[in-house]
């Protein structure tokens, strides 16, 4: 668990991506992993034409396809190991001592599972190549990595920049007891002011666990600035949010409590989309 993958793939969100896993690296000093994932998009096609087009013609056409296909994947791989080169490159010059880089055949999602045992965290856009020119829309990779990876992950926004702060909704369960204990022994968030939230629910303990909260990461030696909120899960934590200039957000991996659904809509995705904002994802 000692490097700090992060995931290219040439959208815009690629530098971003980069900066945001040379932040990581710095704050954790670990080494950094770049991972270029090629998917094979076209043999499927191939092998279904080779039922539909016309017996004459089948030979010809799907050698000419076959060749096109393997220049395709040719080129694909010189594209990737430039945009690996010039990762490594800017890490380098950014301070980094340690930097490697894989390509490997496959889909990001595989890609990320199989190189899993070695990582401290996951490094990843918040949309990929696909899209790009859309600034909400999320990559759908992004719900499979985050279903299927146990390490903490950390989805980069566009035009990343280092964060002063972060904000932590607390609802009181055990799940988000295990998150501030991560958060306290984790290191990436350490020497940031924490915003530790919560929304009135009616529970009669919410209150006693919110300042059990506050007091151990202070203990721990956070500065925390607490809001016990009214109203609207929703609308109450967004407008914090916005209120108090909030640089990052911290939330557990699908969570099934009403502040990670009211963050979330129906899931973490919709976190993702409402936000914009760099989004630790803790398991």
């Amino acid at each position: 668990m000692n490097k700090i993958i992060t995931c290219i793939d040439g959208s815009v969100y690629t530098d971003d991506v980069c900066k945001a896993g040379i932040w990581a690296a710095k704050k954790l000093n670990k080494s950094m992993l770049f991972l270029h994932a090629i998917e094979k998009q076209n043999a499927a096609v191939i092998d279904d034409l080779s039922g539909i087009i016309g017996f004459g013609a089948t030979t010809s056409l799907l050698s000419e396809m076959s060749t096109l296909d393997e220049q395709r994947s040719t080129l694909a791989l010189q594209i990737g190991k430039e945009m690996l080169d010039h990762a490594s490159v800017f890490a380098s010059q950014q301070g980094c001592k340690s930097i490697e880089s894989k390509q490997r055949h496959s889909g990001i999602v595989e890609a990320i599972c199989d190189l899993e045992d070695a990582a401290r965290l996951i490094v990843i856009g918040r949309s990929g190549k696909t899209h790009e020119q859309n600034f909400k829309a999320i990559g759908s990779h992004i719900e499979q990595v985050i279903r299927h990876v146990h390490t903490p992950i950390l989805i980069a926004n566009r035009h990343f920049s280092e964060p002063n702060n972060f904000m932590l909704a607390y609802d009181g369960r055990e799940t988000a007891d295990k998150m501030v204990k991560q958060i306290i022994a984790g290191g990436l968030l350490h020497h940031l002011t924490c915003h530790l939230v919560t929304v009135e629910n009616g529970k009669h303990d919410l209150l006693e666990k919110f300042k059990r909260t506050e007091a151990l990461l202070i203990e721990s030696g956070f500065e925390v600035k607490s809001s016990i909120l009214e109203g609207n899960i929703f609308s109450s934590l967004m407008a914090y949010k916005t209120k108090n200039k909030i640089a990052m957000l911290v939330m557990g991996a699908f969570s099934h409590s009403k502040i990670a659904h009211a963050f979330l809509g129906n899931n973490t995705l919709k976190m993702i989309e409402n936000t914009l904002l760099p989004l630790v994802i803790l398991r």
